[in-house]
């Protein structure tokens, strides 16, 4: 698997590149994550390809940030002008990932939502979501584009919410170029099962980009991998190993009062840990107790994951 690591998590002061610098001293992280525009002030999109050259780094995507600008919507906003800067933004951001030699943008869309209701039309503000999207697509064929859906935060409620409404907006799409990315604590916030997302859009050839982390399920909250959540975090790496993920895995966390980069080299080792256990039960193993849909079955299975020997009860 190649890794990724959250770039706020190594930033002091603004200082961009010594973050990255800590990030290319991180064991196992080969690949970056940038937001766009706030890591690229300073640091024009010529001159980031060649700092990462420099300093062994990969940029995995770009994620669009829109800031206070955009809080009343980005690509639904009914001021047209501030609609079309958001989309402008973007673009950017997609020349930028182009230059730093990304064929990957990755967009949340963290204020294209609502807190009330009787304030949003519903179907009509959608629509201007896809038709954005789909412009996006459209102005650089050879980019790809990944949705990143999360129930609520910035707003009460999000117009992109869940994993059945991620798969809903890429039909209306309808493009090829762009897809979806699956951050863990999204799903957990949204009540989606992370294994079941990740099986319907790697089924559909969707998948582009993961973000890993664990949760309470109520909020964001950016803890260890596999910290709470142990096994929906096995079943998720699972079917990415079932479907043959070439994607980059990013560690989507937030160490506030931990050393980031101690942090980030622990959950590289879960997740290898983690994909060991896997391997060593088997995926085509593990693919023949889910077809037995028994929860007898799939308990043994959890143990022998554990490493728990349990004997067979006399017939």
């Amino acid at each position: 698997m190649k890794f990724a690591t959250r770039l706020n998590s190594f930033i002091s002061g603004g200082d961009t590149a010594a973050a990255l610098r800590r990030i290319s001293a991180t064991r196992g992280i080969d690949y970056v994550d940038l937001n766009y525009p706030e890591h690229f002030t300073g640091i024009g999109s010529d001159a980031m390809k060649p700092l990462l050259d420099e300093l062994g780094l990969t940029l995995n995507s770009v994620a669009m940030r829109f800031r206070k600008d955009f809080v009343h919507g980005e690509y639904s906003n009914r001021d047209e002008a501030v609609r079309r800067e958001a989309i402008e933004l973007t673009k950017e951001g997609i020349d930028a990932a182009a230059a730093g030699g990304s064929d990957l943008v990755t967009v949340w869309l963290g204020y294209d939502g609502f807190d009330y209701t009787f304030q949003k039309d519903y179907a009509k503000d959608l629509g201007r979501i896809v038709e954005a999207f789909q412009e996006l697509a459209d102005y650089r064929p050879d980019i790809r584009i990944s949705i990143e859906y999360k129930p609520y935060e910035e707003r009460v409620h999000s117009v992109i919410r869940s994993v059945g409404q991620t798969l809903h907006i890429l039909q209306l799409i309808d493009r090829p170029n762009v897809g979806a990315t699956l951050d863990f604590a999204h799903m957990l916030m949204a009540g989606d099962a992370p294994g079941f997302g990740a099986a319907l859009l790697l089924a559909e050839g969707k998948l582009w980009g993961v973000h890993l982390n664990d949760g309470n399920n109520d909020h964001d909250d950016g803890l260890m991998i596999g910290s709470i959540h142990p096994f929906e975090t096995i079943e998720f790496l699972y079917y990415l190993l079932r479907h043959e993920y070439d994607g980059v895995i990013y560690f989507d966390t937030f160490p506030i009062r931990e050393d980031a980069q101690e942090e980030a080299e622990t959950n590289r080792a879960t997740v290898e840990l983690l994909i060991a256990k896997i391997e060593a039960v088997g995926v085509d193993r593990i693919t023949s107790v889910i077809e037995k849909a028994d929860g007898i079955a799939s308990q043994q299975l959890r143990n022998e994951l554990l490493g728990i020997a349990v004997p067979t009860p006399a017939s």
